[in-house]
């Protein structure tokens, strides 16, 4: 059997019951260490669960994918992700490759960013569609992902945007030789997407609409939502470029520019202005 098992959001104890009473009695553990992390250490989780866990790195989850199900065709194999076992399209993969091999396999769900955003409070069924905000390179500059933000403050809906992360990303350098080399991993925070969302809003120009992103538009950003150190901020777009929320991971959400009134008195307290 394969499973597939949320961690929740970040401490070793938000594993579910469930969850925790399947990894005992699994032969093999795999630790997903790609899509996301936890601000918990791999060594806090093994104590935890007691047992002992397998780093699917980049490499392990892209090219290893069969060697993870091969050990699930004859014996009880767990892949453990952050958050949901939804919140990437990567895993779904695993489920898809599972059916193939007539391997039977179970999805055991926990708590994502995609439900805990609510915690600024904003009501979530005023989400729209989620989008992704990509580290900008020198020659590479994507800003598809503006039109969604556009589209759904036009339709008075909220959007939550998961900012890129780089781990284990190969050096341009040693894509031709037979030895990778790794670059330092990284983590967007919410003051470089701002910049980039304004270069953005600069480039394109005739900002007429109301709903239109506006330097003085609110944002809001989040930090580490789940954990004891969580950090929620909520301020200008222009003045969320200079915010420094701390450690990974973030998250930035561009409000409706209606906001309900429930969503609007709540919002208050993480105002800084």
């Amino acid at each position: 059997m394969f499973y597939l098992i949320g961690l929740g959001l970040g401490d070793p104890k938000d594993i579910t019951v469930r969850g925790l009473e399947i990894i005992k009695n699994c032969d093999k553990v795999f630790l997903e260490a790609y899509t996301s992390i936890l601000c918990c250490s791999k060594e806090d989780l093994e104590n935890f669960y007691g047992k002992p866990l397998i780093i699917a790195d980049r490499d392990l989850v892209e090219q290893g994918a069969e060697e993870i199900l091969t050990n699930a065709a004859s014996s009880d194999v767990a892949l453990l992700v952050v958050g949901d076992p939804f919140g990437a399209t990567t895993h779904t993969d695993f489920l898809l490759r599972a059916k193939e091999k007539n391997i039977p396999y179970k999805v055991i769900h926990n708590a994502s960013i995609i439900n805990a955003v609510g915690c600024c409070g904003l009501q979530l069924y005023n989400f729209g569609e989620t989008v992704s905000i990509p580290y900008w390179e020198e020659n590479w500059k994507p800003d598809s992902f503006y039109d969604k933000i556009r589209n759904n403050r036009k339709n008075n809906m909220h959007t939550l945007c998961l900012l890129d992360i780089k781990v284990k990303e190969p050096t341009l350098e040693s894509l031709t030789k037979k030895k990778k080399e790794y670059m330092p991993p990284r983590f967007m925070t919410v003051a470089e997407a701002s910049k980039q969302l304004l270069a953005i809003i600069e480039s394109k120009g005739n900002h007429n609409e109301e709903y239109d992103l506006k330097g003085h538009s609110l944002v809001i950003g989040l930090a580490r939502v789940g954990h004891d150190s969580q950090v929620i901020q909520s301020c200008p777009l222009k003045e969320m470029a200079d915010a420094d929320l701390g450690k990974p991971l973030h998250s930035l959400v561009i409000p409706s520019s209606k906001l309900h009134p429930l969503e609007n008195e709540y919002l208050k307290q993480f105002l800084v202005i």
